[in-house]
């Protein structure tokens, strides 16, 4: 039995595995067919697999490793499948002649079990197939591109954009301009032309940040592009946020773009590392407003101004399209009429010439301009599309009373240029500013308005010399649609600027608050007039019949038909008197008579006892005012009445064709006919409010009551003082608030002095304490001294801003010995202006090197003694391109003890 055991264990072990060899023999047909199903399943999953992936990628998304790998694999699988599918069918179809029994056993045999095996492993991946996740968003490309049409016109900002990103020193760069400029254009042009092909940033982030400015909004951007998983962000608040943006972006060198951004973005709670000269990132930003890029710490803020005129031609034509141009031959021309009524606008000419792109016949175009120069609202985009952009502009501002001085200069024709201090007097005399308790504090907050305004690019500085401001026609457009179309009051500001007012245009005056006449010819008026609802009325005329004008316009009780106007303004018009009746105006609080040709105030403002304001600035011919006509006008504030010789300027640079009277030095100086005006200064220390005084002084008596009382000192804030016959030295008392001094015509004066003593000696001059004797003054003007030697007093003037000089036949020099004073004294550190002129014997300006910091511009005119000027070497790099001079001023140029040394060939009349 010990034997045998060993022999049924072979035998069994034979006959198991012939049993299995001759199962896998017998039934391969069906494991062909198992097999060959198992197959179409997996196929199918494979296809559902691969449906979802093309739709992820469909959407950005990229298809996991995983995923891709089983893909490959079921394809390379079905390859061998379909190998021993065709094996197994030749196989079956192979048998012994005249039989069933197969003909290969051993080769049947491989055939089932490899179809069996695979049957497994074709079981085993179709269960792998089940995928919760098939693909995952795409790694974001360094620098996206943006949607961009064709620039025109940017080149120069562009390359300049560049050159500051290029710069280390400059980290956070803000591009600043008014609504429309075409910043955002011109972020986009950088953003894909420069950064795109620059190596020098890892990541670049473009954020619409708007208003109001959110952190949480910037932050979702910024983490989608950095690719933040869910993990680490869900949940999370702001500040967790900001360590994870911050943990990413402090290993990368990064540019963040952020466009339209309209007040303080603190970078630091979103997570933006500072950017600086060692982690070489940038910050980009555009804003409307200066005032955003300060507060963002911009290190470089640079204008993008309008285009220039043949720019904004290109532009123009580019929108409005070859065929229409080419449709008739007066297009072109009535193309750059319209394109010049954009003034340079990206916004409007891109608006404006896609609306005129299908307009092929003159007359369309006829009145498309004639729409855009009277109703530009109306004009299709503007209202609907441009203006609304600006609004934002206007919208951003604080509160109501800077928006009303804002639409306040709409009241000014196109292109109009007013003074800084001529448009604060108007807000004052119209109540946006209140000066009942402090009129510097009113004239402070006027200033900070106009440099908010400007900063804000509603406004723009159109003569910084001469501190002029203007509106861009676009947004003087956009401010009186708001006070008209937009705001529902319709004809609340009227602009007429036609010579002849139709009937139907004179019927809107009734419904008017505020109306401005701009004229260089009589108005033909034929009905009569009304104005119930009238606050303003501002009228301008360049015409020598100007007179005319005011005889039918001021005729027949004209002014019984104002009820309640406030301010009437006639500057700029040439009448000689008064309109009759002008006393009915009882609601009368401002009366401006500048650059008039009247001679004697009428008798009649006594009745005006509202009157807080009375501008009496450049009146040439003005002579005489009444007795008691000033102290009857007891509520004054302000009372001005010039003393410079602006208009005798301004005649002698006319061409011979302008219109206007003939200026002579001895028609202007009637204003100093007057032996003196001791009566007038008396009317005046009499009004109890009043605190704003520009005057002229003629004649020894007056000035010695200006000496005699501390109220005319206290609220003089322009001073002319001419004509004080047997002074040989002048002291100039205390004043404070002096903003302006003019001395001219005393043939005697040899000195000018200030009073150090109330000081306590000189020590107020170094430290330039604002309540110094003349804190506040900012230009002097010395004119026809013939025998004043010097003007060294001027260095006790720590805010002077301008210095004319002329007709000083005596004067060597400007600052004479000045050795006493500190060398840190800072002598004309804050002067812009230096004007020389007909100073014969004049050899210097000062003998010592000054910085002159501030200084744009200098003019030196028949002074032929002067051979140096007292720049320093600093000075003389900075202000050599501001020096402006006759053609032949100068033959060259040296250097000597660092003295800008300058000589020059005399210039003579």
């Amino acid at each position: 039995m010990d034997c045998v055991s060993p022999i049924l264990d072979v035998v069994t072990r034979l006959w198991d595995c012939t049993a299995k060899h001759a199962v896998s023999i017998r039934d391969l047909q069906q494991n062909m067919d198992s097999l060959r199903n198992a197959m179409q399943e997996l196929r199918d999953v494979h296809d559902d697999v691969n449906r979802r992936v093309e739709r992820e990628e469909q959407r950005q998304m990229r298809r996991t490793n995983e995923v891709n790998g089983w893909l490959h694999r079921v394809q390379v699988m079905e390859k061998e499948v379909n190998e021993i599918l065709q094996k197994g069918d030749q196989e079956i179809q192979k048998k012994c002649i005249g039989t069933s029994c197969p003909r290969n056993c051993r080769s049947r045999y491989k055939l089932g079990k490899k179809a069996s095996e695979m049957f497994g492993a074709l079981t085993d991946l179709r269960n792998k197939g089940r995928f919760d996740v098939v693909a995952d968003s795409l790694p974001q490309a360094p620098v996206d591109e943006r949607p961009l049409e064709k620039t025109v016109g940017l080149d120069l900002m562009y390359a300049e954009v560049c050159r500051c990103i290029q710069d280390e020193q400059l980290g956070i760069i803000g591009l600043y301009g008014m609504g429309g400029a075409g910043k955002t254009t011109l972020m986009t042009k950088v953003n894909n032309e420069f950064i795109r092909a620059s190596k020098d940033f890892e990541i670049a982030i473009w954020v619409v940040v708007s208003r109001p400015a959110s952190v949480g909004k910037v932050q979702e951007v910024i983490r989608n592009k950095l690719d933040i998983p869910d993990n680490r962000w869900r949940d999370r608040a702001g500040y967790e946020k900001a360590v994870e943006i911050f943990n990413v972006l402090k290993a990368k060198r990064f540019v963040m773009l952020l466009d339209d951004v309209w007040e303080r973005l603190d970078l630091h709670k979103v997570g933006v590392p500072p950017p600086d000269s060692q982690n070489k990132s940038k910050v980009i930003l555009t804003t409307r407003s200066l005032d955003v890029c300060r507060d963002m710490e911009a290190q470089k803020s640079i204008k993008v101004e309008c285009l220039t005129e043949q720019e904004a031609m290109n532009l123009f034509k580019e929108k409005v399209g070859e065929t229409t141009l080419n449709s008739h031959p007066d297009i072109p021309q009535f193309a750059e009429i319209a394109a010049k009524e954009c003034k340079g606008l990206p916004l409007a000419l891109v608006t404006i010439g896609r609306a005129m792109a299908r307009k092929n016949t003159p007359q369309e175009w006829e009145r498309a301009i004639q729409m855009l120069k009277t109703y530009p609202s109306k004009f299709s985009g503007m209202g609907d599309h441009v203006f609304p952009i600006l609004k934002f502009s206007y919208d951003n501002l604080s509160d109501d009373t800077i928006k009303a001085c804002f639409l306040y200069l709409a009241i000014f024709r196109e292109d109009y240029e007013i003074r800084d201090d001529d448009l604060i007097f108007l807000w004052i005399g119209e109540g946006f500013l209140d000066e009942c308790d402090n009129i510097d504090e009113a004239f402070n907050q006027g200033h900070d308005m106009i440099e908010h305004l400007k900063t804000a690019c509603l406004f723009e500085s159109s003569d910084e010399y001469y501190h002029k401001v203007k509106m861009h026609d676009v947004i003087r457009d956009m401010a009186l649609w708001l006070s008209t179309t937009y705001s529902g009051n319709k004809n609340k500001i009227l602009v007429e600027e036609n010579n002849t007012v139709k009937a139907h245009r004179i019927s809107k005056w009734k419904e008017a608050q505020r109306i401005s006449f701009w004229t260089k010819s009589p108005l033909e008026l034929t009905v009569p007039l009304y104005f119930p609802k009238l606050l303003t009325l501002i009228v301008r005329s360049k015409s020598g019949n100007f007179q005319t004008f005011t005889d039918r316009f001021f005729s027949s009780g004209f002014f019984h038909f104002m009820p309640i106007i406030k301010v009437l303004d006639l500057s700029g018009t040439m009448i000689t008197e008064l309109p009759t009746g002008i006393g009915n105006l009882v609601t009368l609080e401002y009366l401006n008579l500048t650059g008039t040709l009247v001679t004697e105030l009428s008798a009649e403002l006594k009745t005006l006892k509202r009157i807080r304001y009375l501008v009496l600035d450049d009146m040439p011919y003005l002579q005489i005012i009444p007795s008691e006509v000033i102290s009857n006008l007891s509520m004054m504030r302000i009372f001005l009445v010039g003393f410079s010789y602006s208009l005798v300027e301004e005649k002698a640079s006319h061409s011979p064709k302008e219109e206007g009277p003939d200026y002579s030095r001895e028609d202007y100086e009637a204003l100093y006919l007057w032996e003196n005006n001791k009566a007038l200064l008396e009317e005046l220390e009499g009004l109890e409010h009043i605190n704003w005084v520009y005057f002229p002084i003629v004649g020894a008596l007056s000035f010695q009551k200006l000496l005699s009382s501390q109220k005319l000192q206290n609220v003089m804030r322009g001073l002319g003082l001419g004509k004080l016959e047997g002074m040989t030295s002048l002291q100039l008392p205390r004043m404070k608030h002096l903003d302006n001094l003019k001395i001219c015509e005393c043939r005697e004066l040899q000195k000018i002095e200030v009073d150090l003593e109330k000081e306590g000696g000189q020590g107020f001059v170094a430290d330039y304490m604002p309540d110094s004797n003349f804190y506040s003054l900012r230009e002097v003007n010395i004119d026809q001294l013939p025998k004043l030697l010097d003007l060294t007093w001027i260095i006790y003037i720590p805010s002077l801003e301008q210095l004319f000089v002329h007709e000083c036949e005596s004067m060597e020099e400007v600052i004479g010995d000045a050795s006493g004073v500190p060398q840190n004294l800072g002598i004309f550190s804050r002067l812009k202006g230096l004007n020389l002129h007909n100073l014969p014997n004049l050899r210097s300006i000062s003998r010592r090197a000054l910085s002159f910091p501030s200084l744009r511009y200098l003019q030196v005119r028949e002074c032929p003694n002067l051979r140096k000027l007292p720049l320093d070497s600093n000075s003389a790099r900075n202000s050599l391109k501001s020096i402006r001079g006759e053609s032949k001023w100068w033959q060259g140029l040296q250097w000597e003890d660092e003295t800008f040394q300058l000589t020059f060939t005399p210039y003579f009349k």
